[in-house]
């Protein structure tokens, strides 16, 4: 039965979003803020019709914790659930930090160049912390939260990958504090698995954590810390 939901659930997500990358592109013309919005409606979609067909339900915990200003979002990743679900409900709009040859990718690649992230040119190596510090303070300053996943990779249940720095250090340089993110949406969407399993996804929003006096590595273990701590509550099983 989980197989075949997926597969219904497949090809929900393929009749879907080719109309609805084509539609956003004739939304060029439109404010950024207005193509936004449209274009996160997809992502939606998908969110609900997991739900609908796969039987993966959500619940949010700590909605409180989100600052009325400026933040930088770290975030657990596991699967390509929340991928779809963070920028779909979240407040403000979001900032992916991604390597720019993704506007290169037909349908997903076009609608994604539209919303105005922050692309950034991976061959200039020495130049990429610089243009995410760039473009990272000007999208706080349109009051959008620059949102990356520190550990790189989507990483099993249980696992915990190598945390990397860049977002704490888009914290520490703009002076602003990080919001920690953990949930357990592997245990229903697995990394590059094809059957979802029903089942609840709790989302838990930690407290901001200040950038102030600290280095950006301590920054970088703290959320580290809260995120893996917390993750042993959401799922206590997979840390038997």
């Amino acid at each position: 039965m989980a197989w075949l939901r997926s597969l219904v659930y497949t090809i929900f997500l393929i009749v879907t979003v080719i109309p609805y990358a084509i539609a956003c592109t004739l939304c060029a013309p439109l404010p950024q803020p207005w193509r936004y919005r449209f274009t996160v409606g997809w992502p939606r979609l998908a969110v609900w019709g997991a739900k609908v067909i796969c039987g993966i339900r959500w619940q949010v915990e700590g909605w409180e914790n989100l600052p009325s200003g400026p933040a930088v979002l770290l975030a657990k990743h596991q699967s390509a659930w929340e991928t779809l679900w963070l920028p779909a409900y979240m407040p403000r709009q979001l900032c992916f930090i991604y390597k720019r040859e993704l506007h290169r990718v037909p349908f997903f690649g076009w609608g994604l160049a539209l919303l105005d992230m922050i692309a950034i040119d991976r061959s200039d190596r020495r130049g990429a912390m610089e243009q995410v510090f760039r473009q990272g303070e000007k999208k706080m300053a349109e009051n959008r939260w620059p949102i990356l996943f520190p550990e790189g990779t989507r990483v099993p249940p249980g696992q915990v990958g190598r945390y990397q720095a860049g977002g704490a250090r888009l914290a520490r340089h703009a002076g602003v504090p990080v919001v920690p993110i953990a949930h357990n949406a592997g245990e229903c969407w697995p990394r590059n698995a094809f059957v979802k399993r029903p089942g609840l996804i709790t989302v838990s929003i930690g407290k901001p954590i200040a950038s102030t006096g600290v280095s950006a590595t301590q920054l970088n273990e703290q959320a580290k810390e809260w995120i893996e701590t917390e993750m042993r509550r959401l799922a206590p099983h997979r840390y038997e």
